[in-house]
């Protein structure tokens, strides 16, 4: 038996946000102070490192339950089950439902709860639940699924990643470009084919890195509300990343038993761009290798970082054929990787 995901399908917003549409943004520093630059300057920079041009918003009328659904909806078609015969729903997400204009989130009942009711799955022994585990949460709900089904817990879940990212960015921080909305979800149950989940890495580092991703006040010194926004330490994060992904990557491989240039495709949390691509690096070098052409498709050139969505939406669209000069072919073993608030890091080696 192997355990093998046999649906993709995901939601991508219609409501794109370019680059100069933060022109006329007031940027601050953490602080408070001002920035000695042109917006346009910060946002030609901001492009240099993390490769995004634009991004996706969902409609104001959405909320991150409806996105999942709608994922969700697209996995249960493309895998052609009754979705009845479900045993979970695992929804990663991190910041719930958050309406338009709205300083509250709301989380109860769950998000799995809530798209198992837009499905209309009538079975009461099909549990949902919500995981939050930063952005590698979609990974992690892939291996708990995994985990279920080998031990005969379950036979068949719906693993969902799904975030409205742009509903807790604080307008003056310069970090609230790298953020999107999206939702990305897969069916995985057993199975009589060769290959599915091979192997997996996890870990949570958190004695000294615990709040290098968290909630705080905004940037401007004269707004008093409450509210709290994403913040981070980039530069913090960057180096957590560089030191620590690659040899999860590298212990997930070896696990695997496969060999390095057995790897057709690393499928990482779309992130930052730069980062991304000297994390991969790295992990090659581990192997006295250059990285190979083609290795690392992305998306956040376009899409932004969606948190737990940028892995399954990337997913998806290259299996839909969605991303140009990109295609998994059956048999290729590719690699799912991710490292995000907590600090948390995961990576499957995964046969197609």
């Amino acid at each position: 038996m192997s355990i093998k995901i046999t649906g993709t399908g995901s939601f991508i917003p219609s409501r794109i946000e370019k680059n100069e549409d933060f022109f006329n943004h007031e940027f601050l520093n953490a602080d408070g102070s001002t920035i000695n630059s042109t917006n346009e300057v910060i946002v030609e920079k901001f492009k240099a490192i993390t490769g995004i041009e634009e991004r996706r918003y969902v409609k104001p009328e959405l909320l991150n339950s409806d996105i999942a659904f709608y994922a969700a909806e697209k996995a249960i078609a493309d895998s052609k089950i009754d979705k009845e015969t479900l045993d979970y729903i695992i929804v990663a997400h991190n910041y719930g439902d958050l309406k338009h204009d709205s300083e509250q989130s709301d989380t109860v009942p769950s998000i799995a709860s809530r798209v198992k009711h837009l499905l209309k799955i009538a079975n009461p022994k099909c549990v949902g639940y919500d995981l939050l585990f930063g952005c590698p949460g979609w990974i992690e709900g892939v291996i708990q699924a995994k985990a279920f089904i080998a031990s005969g817990i379950a036979k068949r879940c719906l693993v969902i990643g799904s975030e409205t990212l742009s509903r807790v960015i604080d307008k003056h921080d310069r970090d609230s470009m790298i953020y999107s909305d999206g939702a990305g979800a897969v069916i995985i149950e057993e199975s009589t084919e060769e290959g599915g989940i091979i192997s997996h890495e996890s870990a949570t580092y958190a004695l000294d890195e615990a709040h290098f991703i968290f909630f705080g006040e905004t940037n401007h010194p004269e707004i008093t509300d409450k509210r709290r926004y994403i913040k981070m330490y980039g530069r913090k994060i960057y180096e957590f990343a560089l030191t620590n992904v690659p040899l999860a990557l590298k212990s997930c491989l070896e696990k695997s038993g496969y060999d390095i240039k057995d790897v057709k495709k690393i499928l990482i949390h779309q992130a930052n761009e730069k980062m991304d691509e000297a994390i991969v690096k790295r992990f090659y070098k581990l192997h006295d290798m250059d990285i190979p052409e083609g290795i690392m498709p992305m998306t956040i050139n376009l899409l932004g970082n969606s948190s737990v969505a940028t892995v399954p939406t990337l997913y998806d669209m290259i299996l839909k054929g969605e991303i140009k000069d990109q295609k998994i072919n059956k048999g290729d073993i590719i690699m799912f990787a991710s490292v995000g608030a907590g600090m948390n890091i995961n990576a499957i080696v995964y046969k197609q």
